[in-house]
């Protein structure tokens, strides 16, 4: 178990401080409104999830290591909508088209009334 946090908090660290990396960079270039940097982390990070779990597909442990380092970790740490996404596109293939549905409105409208509700109690 110790092994394991380890590596998702490794990947976790990188994750985040190319997140950072990511909003420092499109701010030094880009000034506008739309959130450039978030969309950009998460699409990249959506892409990256994508080819990680595609190239760890089968469950060694060698393999179990890398996914918990970079799936969990590093997608993780750099964007949770790419995992989000992942649960999501799972859901549709699986056959289970309501739940996907379901999940992604209730994430969405909860996330902003919980955003909402925070800024709301911290005034």
């Amino acid at each position: 178990m110790l092994k394991q946090l380890i590596l998702v908090g490794l990947g976790g660290a990188a994750g985040s401080m190319l997140r950072f990396l990511t909003a420092v960079l499109t701010a030094k270039y880009y000034a506008a409104t739309f959130p450039l940097a978030t969309f950009i982390a998460n699409v990249v990070g959506c892409f990256l999830i994508g080819i990680f779990i595609g190239l760890f597909w089968h469950s060694s442990q060698l393999n179990q290591n890398l996914r918990l380092l970079l799936v969990t970790g590093f997608c993780g740490g750099y964007t949770t909508f790419s995992t989000f996404s992942s649960e999501n596109l799972n859901l549709l293939q699986t056959g289970h088209t309501l739940t996907a549905i379901v999940y992604m409105a209730t994430s969405i409208v909860a996330g902003l009334l919980a955003i909402w509700l925070g800024l709301f109690l911290a005034k």
